[in-house]
């Protein structure tokens, strides 16, 4: 069995679909959600959804081995952000090296790096008159947002779309296309 481990920031919108998308597969489940934020709802979603939830904070994350011994204790092989807003420690992306993706909610390298997420470049987006946007699924390096390129889908942005509109439009491709890349990835492994 593949063990994947979740580590999100917020709300957990992605983590739940992903969660979902999991539950009766043969070969991969999701069996941990991780937080650096004790209030995030994602932590709600997981549990909702019977899934173990674990709380740490920067200094364990850093500065500790506490975050490693429950991915080792979990028999986690495989890591999954979803909104998750820290950088990854040296350690894991050695230990975990291939096997920790992130989505980012634009066409990367534009619009991504430290402070970019959310909203915020929606909202970039929508003030620069873009074009186009979408999704990219990357592998997690030591930078934001600079991981090699997995998967990316765009999308035309019809002229007045506000950043509300453009989010919409990402979000649903993020629901369809992460759980599939994800799994991709996993039984190529």
């Amino acid at each position: 069995m593949n063990n994947i481990a979740i580590f999100a920031s917020g709300n957990g919108t992605n983590a739940e679909n992903i969660i979902k998308y999991f539950e009766n597969h043969a070969n991969i489940r999701v069996s941990l959600v991780l937080s650096n934020v004790s209030d995030a709802f994602v932590l709600e979603r997981a549990k909702k959804l019977k899934v173990p939830v674990k709380v740490f904070n920067r200094q364990e994350f850093y500065e500790s081995t506490k975050v490693d011994k429950l991915l080792k204790e979990t028999k986690i092989n495989f890591i999954v952000l979803a909104g998750f807003l820290l950088l990854i420690p040296e350690r894991l992306l050695n230990i975990f090296k291939g096997r920790i993706v992130n989505i980012h909610p634009a066409l990367l390298p534009k619009y991504g790096g430290k402070g970019m997420y959310g909203m915020r470049i929606h909202e970039a987006i929508a003030s620069n008159k873009e074009t186009e946007s979408g999704i990219s699924i990357h592998y997690v390096d030591s930078i934001y947002d600079n991981g090699q390129i997995i998967f990316q889908k765009s999308f035309k942005i019809a002229e007045g779309d506000n950043a509300e509109e453009i989010a919409q439009k990402v979000h649903k491709l993020e629901y369809e296309y992460y759980p599939k890349v994800i799994e991709k990835i996993i039984m190529e492994l």
